[in-house]
């Protein structure tokens, strides 16, 4: 007899239905880091997916820097930092996301519109790959996750897992059922949720789910209120940040998320609704058209220098030019 250990599954793990160790990441740009570096300091190991060779390690690199800015401010040590690192794998084949149990969808399109066909497809590419027991998953802000199951083999799988910036201070997430959304997938994510510390919001999807619907009318408020010229972008931040105990003003979350973002959600949203409220404020579209996108391009509302606001750009004048 050709016998092997394998034949008797020595040596061999099998894992239990509903265990999580593993999570796969499509796409990990600005928030896709944040929630891997959210993800691996939980102690899950975390596999991302993007475009190329280059891309992965240009990631890796930005990923160590954010951690070394932890450490420079006492939370976090050299050892840990290395720790963190070591669970974090990128790929550029979809393939190697064979063995995720749970798999998150968080592209980051500076397209205008949904990018609703790309998603569908890398939901298609996952279930190609995944177990029948891994669950499939999308950061989702102005879509519905059910359009998105929509093309899956089984669209039960499917849930919505929303993470609010910034990732490491937020500490919910928003987990959205769709029509077909199981039982199981829907335990599964609260699980997840638990595991990496974050308090759950339950929600039935809505475009915008909570959080976004909120955000985006609080910024188009605070920018009616910079065009009458009742205050300045900076006071206006403080006043919301110091009266409501936020971490942030609408105009400096606004540039964390990066203008051409909050267009397009707005866009989506009035679309979707067709409320006035959602319609975005002409100084959004006119700083996405100079391309002040905020942190990522180091002007936006305030100018950035090494990450950090310095000073207001957008004043009354510039306005009303």
């Amino acid at each position: 007899m050709n016998e092997s250990l394998e034949d008797f599954t020595l040596g061999k793990r099998i894992q239990p239905k509903g265990i999580i160790q593993k999570i796969g990441l499509i796409g990990c740009g600005m928030v896709g880091q944040e929630i891997t570096i959210a993800i691996s300091t939980s102690g899950l190991d975390v596999i991302f997916l993007d475009t190329d060779s280059d891309r992965i390690k240009e990631i890796i690199d930005q990923i160590s820097v954010q951690l070394d800015e932890v450490i420079k401010h006492w939370g976090l040590t050299t050892s840990e930092k290395r720790a963190i690192l070591s669970r974090i794998k990128g790929t550029i084949d979809y393939e190697d996301l064979a063995d995720c149990d749970v798999v998150i969808e968080s592209i980051s399109s500076r397209k205008r519109g949904t990018s609703i066909e790309i998603r569908k497809e890398i939901f298609r590419k996952v279930e190609q790959v995944v177990r029948h027991d891994a669950i499939i998953s999308s950061n989702i802000t102005t879509l519905m996750i059910s359009d998105l199951a929509s093309v899956l083999k089984h669209p039960d799988r499917a849930i919505g897992i929303h993470f609010i910036l910034p990732v490491q201070k937020a500490n919910v997430v928003e987990v959205v059922r769709g029509i077909s959304s199981s039982e199981y997938a829907y335990n599964q994510a609260i699980k997840f949720a638990g595991m990496i510390d974050k308090k759950v919001i339950h929600l039935n999807e809505s475009p915008g789910n909570i959080v976004t619907r909120m955000l985006v009318t609080t910024i188009n408020e605070a920018c009616e209120l910079l065009m009458e010229g009742v205050a300045s972008v900076k006071d206006i931040d403080f006043a919301m940040k110091e009266s409501f105990s936020n971490l942030y003003g609408p105009f400096e979350m606004a540039d964390r998320i990066g203008l051409d973002k909050v267009l397009k959600y707005m866009d989506n949203l009035y679309m979707e609704f067709g409320d006035k409220k959602y319609k975005p404020a002409p100084i959004i579209k006119r700083l996405v058209r100079a391309n002040y996108l905020g942190k990522i391009t180091g002007k936006g509302f305030y100018n950035y220098q090494s990450g950090k606001a310095v000073d207001q750009t957008v004043t009354l004048s510039m306005i009303k030019k």
